[in-house]
């Protein structure tokens, strides 16, 4: 997966809460088991109903999305952080997420940050008020900066240095290639082997 240390770009606001993953990517859209080509389908059913935020021109290129309480509640896949990193998003704010979908990002090299109430709504006015805002996000500092506003946010420390460094389970399986090497060397013939 993608290193991620910070971002700065533009910011979009999703002033929704409840935001289940069924909208963030519909069922019709999971055939596929890569990780791109999703991005087109992000929040299909509202851009299909037309003068949906997110494809007003301010917004287009934007790289952090700030949404309601509860951010990707519903059904566990993972397609739903995959289909926003495949439409440019390297990052969501939000006042609380999904368990499942916060872990999904976690290992999918999305960051999600959660902020208090309050700063969240600051933001969306913000990128509302503001159309075209930009916001850093740094995992590094643990800090976001939009306009006036810097808030600092709590970060479990492992996911923090998967994410700095680029680590899916695969990657932090791979670290552990020597001893897994030399603890497969030491097995009698007679057990099985992976080749």
């Amino acid at each position: 997966m993608q290193a991620f240390s910070s971002v700065t770009g533009v910011l979009a606001p999703l002033d929704r809460a409840n935001v289940d993953t069924d909208q963030i990517i519909p069922k019709q859209f999971l055939k596929r088991i890569e990780r791109s080509g999703l991005g087109p389908f992000l929040f299909y059913d509202w851009r299909r109903a037309g003068d949906f935020i997110l494809d007003r021109p301010a917004y287009r290129d934007a790289v952090v999305l700030v949404a309601g309480a509860n951010f990707g509640c519903g059904s566990s896949r993972e397609h739903a952080p995959w289909a926003l990193l495949d439409a440019g998003f390297r990052a969501v704010i939000a006042s609380s997420f999904a368990d499942i979908f916060e872990s999904n990002c976690f290992r999918s090299g999305l960051l999600p940050v959660e902020l208090p109430a309050t700063q969240v709504e600051q933001l969306t006015a913000l990128a509302m008020e503001a159309p075209g805002t930009e916001v850093t996000v740094d995992l590094e500092a643990t800090t976001v900066i939009a306009g006036a506003l810097t808030a600092t946010f709590a970060i479990d420390g492992f996911y923090r240095d998967c994410l700095l460094n680029g680590w899916d389970e695969i990657a932090l399986t791979l670290k552990s290639e020597p001893q897994i090497a030399a603890y497969e060397s030491r097995r009698p013939s007679f057990l099985p082997t992976i080749s």
